[in-house]
């Protein structure tokens, strides 16, 4: 069966490199396969991960909207089939990793119909692999409309301040208000140096899910950041991947 998991958090908490080291973590413990979704209209994933993409889904569902709207859409293949080749075309396929992107979010116009097709496709491509692993967005838009499927574990990331905290629990109490379907939430403080300031104790209190654990500043993500380097290549004894591996450990993910 599928496990699903799932990263959030607002910008600048590290968020597509904790999920560079959640798949690193599948990659080297399990012998599962990883489809990672790049739920982020900035679509970053794949350049922490080492990988080429050409093509996003909403690039792939703009283009189908207009040649729909121009009369140029092909009608001996159905739409769902249209999609489902298109998605499958634009896959990149890696080691023991096949990513895509959601790209932008629609422009003008109903997509309805496009954005239904688009989630049942994903859905049952997900069906494929042992572990999806969806790099969101803060308004969680790509797990709430995007994809119908279950959460089997969020990892909800904040900064080492109060005004990450409040956003990781606009985070959880957006899930609650959805009605998104989550078996187990975890908070998790990214970018620490040293000791947690105190006040930040009572904020954690307040965001409503269990904080799992605490991820240190690493001088080697600086390093890689600045020389593009892909964040999955971090070594084993980089601060940021011991630390992330006893997390996931912890969280049991596998």
């Amino acid at each position: 069966m599928t496990k699903t998991i799932a990263i959030a958090g607002k910008g600048g908490t590290g968020k597509t490199t904790f999920t560079a080291m959640v798949i690193k973590y599948l990659r080297e413990h399990s012998e599962g396969y990883i489809l990672a979704i790049d739920g982020d209209p900035s679509a970053n994933l794949n350049l922490v991960l080492g990988m080429e993409l050409e093509e996003t889904i909403g690039h792939i569902r703009e283009e189908a909207m207009l040649e729909v709207q121009s009369g140029q859409y092909d009608a001996s293949m159905s739409k769902h089939d249209y999609f489902e080749y298109r998605i499958n075309r634009s896959l990149v396929e890696g080691d023991h990793i096949d990513l895509i992107a959601m790209g932008r979010p629609e422009g003008p116009g109903c997509y309805c119909a496009a954005n239904n097709i688009l989630r049942h496709v994903i859905d049952r491509l997900g069906n494929d692999y042992d572990y999806v692993v969806i790099d969101n967005e803060a308004g969680m838009e790509h797990i709430s409309r995007q994809t119908t499927r279950n959460i089997d574990v969020l990892f909800i990331l904040s900064d080492p301040t109060v005004r990450g905290l409040r956003g990781a629990q606009n985070i959880v109490e957006l899930t609650r208000e959805l009605g998104t379907r989550i078996r187990r939430a975890y908070l998790v403080i990214n970018g620490v140096r040293g000791e947690l300031p105190a006040p930040l104790a009572e904020q954690m209190e307040e965001v409503g899910v269990p904080l799992l654990g605490i991820l240190p500043y690493d001088e080697k993500v600086a390093e890689f950041d600045i020389l593009g380097r892909p964040m999955i290549e971090l070594d084993s004894d980089s601060a940021l991947v011991s630390a992330s591996r006893r997390l996931l450990e912890q969280a049991e993910i596998i």
